[in-house]
Order: structure tokens, then sequence, then C-alpha cells
């Protein structure tokens, strides 16, 4: 293992952030889109929301197995196997032979998905030195919250000049140079020496083995994720019941982003110099508490203020779910512990949103916003409890 002294991320930007970079430019492509390919391809309103799931549902059943495929084959093929996924389903999404095809289309673009992210946190597990872990994976979340940010704008103007289609073919290209990038970057020299590279481990052992982390800080994860999904959500609902305008609810929704990307290397900072808990419970505290207070606002500007609050919130907290899975993860099936980790967060951000619905339905949008508050407040304390006080 490289000591922290002699170590930079510079040294890792191409290997790691290029190709996460363009896998973000290439989510934020698409995302918008989706659903609006669907319906001008034949779908109903309600199966182009269906299909725009799948590529959460995709992720969410991949996890595990790309923990498995990337302790057997180690992160650069994993990766490289994802790129390729990842352009076959965009192929299905840009030609266009029906509505099936295409949410197939779809849905191995969030299995790939899940694949690429993964072997990406496994990677730099790895090669970075535990002092500078937590800056290594905010950074990740970082570079991919940027590609994302620039991706949504570069397809907007793709799709004013060329049509829908060509936020999948500009997606396409981003994603086969991420390919690219990764067949040129040799694998870990030590894989086939160490055993957290060749060693293999069922996915059960490693359950069973860690049963108490992942029941226990793994709930905290959990929580988190559930409340950062449901972030996404709660401001534009939120803003159209206020009657604001869509193109105000977008504007607080950018700053809130914005606020949130400036956040991502600070909180790193503070992780490895202070622990992890530092980090984790302000970020639960903050977006929990900025749940609470906006059923309260009545106007676009006090709105405004309180995205801004919950972007604050979600960004000192960047990377904080990958680093806590990286701390605990085994040397031995280290991938495979990871992907019970993402299964254990992306089981929170399908439940989050679905929990919001839910008391919506039953006592309505303030409520709603009222209980996953909650759900903040209670990650807040599983974290407090759980989460690492200082630095090994």
């Amino acid at each position: 293992m490289i000591m922290s002294a002699d170590f930079t991320l510079r040294s890792v930007a191409l290997p790691a952030y290029g190709p996460s970079l363009l896998y973000g430019f290439s989510s934020g492509l698409t995302a918008p889109v989706i659903a609006l390919t669907a319906i001008h391809r034949g779908a109903s309103v309600a199966v182009a929301g269906l299909i725009v799931a799948l590529m959460g549902i995709g992720s969410l059943v991949a996890n595990i197995p790309a923990g498995v495929l990337t302790t057997r084959y180690g992160e650069r093929l994993a990766m490289i196997g994802a790129s390729v996924l990842t352009a076959v389903g965009l192929g299905l999404c840009v030609i266009d032979v029906g509505l099936w095809p295409f949410a197939g289309g779809v849905l191995a673009v969030g299995v790939a998905g899940a694949v690429f992210q993964l072997a990406r946190q496994s990677y730099l597990t790895e090669v970075v030195p535990f002092g500078m872990r937590a800056r290594a994976m905010s950074t990740l979340g970082g570079v991919v919250r940027i590609g994302s940010f620039v991706g949504a704008f570069a397809g907007a103007g793709a799709i004013t000049l060329w049509g829908l289609d060509s936020a999948y073919v500009l997606a396409l290209i981003a994603m086969a140079g991420a390919g690219v990038i990764t067949y040129a970057v040799p694998d870990l020299t030590e894989r086939d020496a160490s055993p957290a590279g060749r060693g293999t481990v069922s996915t059960w052992s490693i359950i069973k083995d860690h049963r108490g982390t992942l029941a226990t800080l793994g709930a905290g994860v959990l929580l988190l994720s559930a409340i950062r999904q449901t972030r996404q959500v709660v401001v534009p609902l939120w803003a159209e019941h206020l009657h604001l305008s869509p193109s105000t609810s977008s504007v607080l929704f950018g700053v809130s982003g914005a606020i949130e990307a400036l956040a991502f290397y600070p909180a790193g900072l503070v992780m490895d110099r202070w622990g992890r808990r530092a980090v984790a419970v302000p970020c639960t505290l903050i977006m929990g508490v900025s749940f609470l207070i906006m059923p309260f606002t009545h106007a676009a500007v006090t709105l405004g203020v309180v995205a801004v609050v919950m972007g604050l919130g979600n960004g000192i907290g960047s990377g904080i779910i990958n680093t806590l899975g990286a701390d605990s993860a085994p040397a031995l099936g280290r991938p495979t512990f990871l992907g019970v980790w993402r299964e254990l967060a992306d089981g929170g951000a399908a439940l989050g949103p679905l929990l919001l619905s839910a008391v919506t339905g039953l006592a309505g949008l303030a409520s709603g916003i009222a209980v996953s508050g909650l759900v903040g407040l209670a990650a807040a304390a599983v974290l407090y409890r759980f989460a690492p006080r200082r630095i090994q």
C-alpha cells in the first residue's frame, strides 16, 4: 500500500476519475430523456414511469453479481465489461425497433452502472492509502456530479439541434471513451498475489461473517440513502404545491445541486482528519431538519433557502457511503462485500420515495415530507452510534 505522504489524487485521476467523469456525463445526458423517449415510442405515462424505474431496478439486482464478477475478474475487466454493456444498452435506446427493446436497453444501462460504480469503488479502496481514502471517495462522487451537471446542459443543446436521440448518441460516445481509458490503464499489479484479488468467497459467507456491521452501520446507510433519494423529489413537489412555475422549480433544484457539488472535497478532508462520524451525523441532521422545515415555507425565496441548506447537507456527505463501505470491507472478498453494501444503499434509495408516496397518499404531502425528515433524524442517530468516531 502506498503511504499517504507519497500519494496524490492526481496519480489516479486518469484511471479512476476519467471514466467516472464520462460516466456521469453519460448519465446526465440520458436521465432527463428516458421518459420522454418512452412516450414518443408509444408508452403511456404509467409505462414510461416503469421504464424509468428499470434503471434503478437494474442496479438493484446487479449489485451482488457485480461484486462477485469484480472479485473474480478484477476491477479493470469489470469496468471494461460495464462500458461495453452500457454501449449495447444505449444502442438499443438509439435504434427505434420498438418500446420493449428500448426498455431492455434502459435495464442494461442500469445493470452496467452497478458494475461500473462498484468496480471504481473497489479500485480506489485498493490503491488509495487509508489517510486519503475519504478524499478519494468524495472526489469520486463529486466528479460524477460534475459530469452529470455538464451532461444535462450538453443534452439540452444537442436535443435542440439534432433531436431527442442525439442525447443517447453523445452518451454512447462518452461511454466508449470511458472504456478506452479503462482498457489503456494497467490492472492492479498486486492483484495476482493479493488475497483480496483472486480469493473467492461466497456472498452468504460475507453476509454471515459481517452481519453485525451490515445490521448496524448498514442500517444507517440504508436510512441515509432513503432521505438522499427522497430529496430529489420533494423540492419539485413542494414547488408545485406552492404553484411555482416549472422554471422556478428547476432553478431552485439547480442552485441546490450547485451548492452540493461545491462541498465534496471539504467533506472528504473533514472525514480524513476528524473521522467519518464528523460528516455522517451533520449530513443527515441537516437534511432531516430541512425536510421538517420545508412544509412551513410558502414562497420561492423561503423554499430556495431550504433547498440550498438541503443541498449543503447532502454535499457534505459526498462519498460517505462509499467511504464507510471501504472501511468496513474485508481484504478477502472486498468487492463481494461492497456489492452487498451497495445493495443496502440502493434498497434505501428505492424505499425512500415509496415511503413519501405512501404517507402523502394517506395524509398529504406535508405529512409525507415530515415523515421523511424523521427518517433523516433516525439516520443521524444510527450513524452517531455506529459510525467510526476516530481515524484508525
